[in-house]
């Protein structure tokens, strides 16, 4: 099938909810579909280039912990700004279909809702980054606090300065996307992730290629 126009779409969440899961499966699904005109990515860095990967580090590492909120939200929005420079624009003008693992909703519930930082102090830090540039879609994977946390516990990796190790933090966080869920609600679609990976990714797939559709009436 052919597609007439680019299409960035992001995913958010909170730690745990199977967001990263989701989006492999939403990507081989739809890869059967729309060959070589797939491509993930995800934030911090999301670009070959150095400069992007090198902030991500920074903004993740433990060694992190005393970072100032302005300075750790501009901080994401550098690394965004690369990405979308890098990454996600010279894909959209090639009409590709771009999967994007966390975008500016994140800034708004991490930077802006946990840090305190006001909302519009988050999207006047992100103006430039942006470039005016908002997903087609976004799929916010809620899920009860507890159940995440129980997921994280089982995660073999080294946890980074943003994994949460607590039921409040993960109520916060929570709170927090429900709160960004009711105030930003363009292109929102929000799931429901105690069902199974399978039976969002269906549906997943299934809105995207209704969206496609639209685009070629």
């Amino acid at each position: 099938m052919r597609i007439k126009k680019g299409l960035f779409i992001t995913f958010e969440g909170q730690d745990g909810c199977g967001k990263s899961t989701i989006i492999g499966q939403v990507f081989k699904k739809l890869n059967k579909l729309y060959p070589k005109k797939i491509f993930v990515t995800r934030e911090p860095g999301g670009t070959n280039n150095p400069i992007g990967e090198k902030i991500r580090e920074i903004i993740l590492n433990n060694d992190s912990s005393k970072m100032t909120p302005i300075t750790e939200a501009l901080l994401f929005a550098a690394s965004r700004s690369q990405h979308i420079n890098d990454f996600i624009k010279p894909n959209l003008k090639k009409n590709n279909i771009v999967l994007c693992d966390r975008f500016i909703h994140s800034s708004l519930v991490y930077q802006g809702y946990i840090n305190k930082i006001k909302f519009k102090k988050i999207f006047a830090i992100n103006k430039y980054a942006l470039c005016k540039l908002w997903p087609n879609l976004i799929f916010l994977l809620l899920v009860e606090p507890k159940i995440c946390l129980k997921r994280i516990d089982r995660r073999w990796h080294q946890k980074n300065r943003f994994d949460c190790k607590t039921i409040k933090q993960h109520e916060n966080i929570y709170k927090g996307y429900l709160k960004i869920a009711k105030k930003y609600r363009k292109n929102l679609i929000i799931i429901d992730a105690k069902k199974s990976i399978d039976e969002n990714s269906d549906l997943i797939v299934k809105i995207i290629s209704k969206k496609i559709k639209t685009y070629d009436k």
